[in-house]
């Protein structure tokens, strides 16, 4: 058996209701046991997402896209995940809510964008921006993709201004 699995699945626990890391979450229960006069740790409760500025959004949105888009054409994909998702965003709103693509539409709008398109249709997919069926054909998400553990990390403030309102006009 692993030594500390207890405090180990404390820390699991937290990622989950928290979206943290497991670095993060592990520091702020150590830190919450220092303070504790029991010593004792309890996982705490998830804190409620405030709805974020939709001016400071959309500045960190455009920081973190700034430098991988010139010219209306993708140069590099990001390798941090969470300008990866600013991006994903920036490349889904090429897309219309409710009309069904084929792959080859797909791949004929991401290839104004960048020459990886298999690349960028997989994580768009794997985002949950765009489903597809078995048949290959992709739509827009009709609904709030869900966000969980460490993927609430990598979203930006953005997703949650612009996402619901080009989702709503379909």
């Amino acid at each position: 058996m692993t030594r500390n699995s207890d405090f180990k699945q404390l820390v699991r626990a937290r990622m989950g209701q928290t979206g943290e890391n497991y670095t993060a979450a592990r520091a702020a229960l150590l830190a919450e046991r220092a303070t504790d006069p029991r010593g004792e740790l309890i996982s705490p409760p998830a804190a409620p997402r405030a709805e974020p500025d939709p001016v400071a959004a959309r500045v960190q949105h455009e920081r973190l896209i700034r430098p991988f888009l010139r010219e209306g054409r993708l140069v590099q994909i990001p390798s941090r995940r969470r300008a990866r998702f600013a991006v994903m965003l920036e490349l889904l709103a090429r897309f219309a809510p409710g009309d069904v693509y084929s792959e080859a539409e797909v791949g004929e709008i991401l290839g104004v964008l960048h020459d990886d398109v298999a690349y960028l249709r997989r994580e768009l997919v794997d985002y949950g921006l765009l489903e597809r069926d078995s048949l290959g054909a992709y739509w827009v998400t009709r609904t709030m993709p869900a966000r969980t553990g460490t993927m609430t990390q990598e979203i930006t403030d953005w997703e949650q201004v612009w996402l619901p309102r080009f989702l709503a006009s379909a």
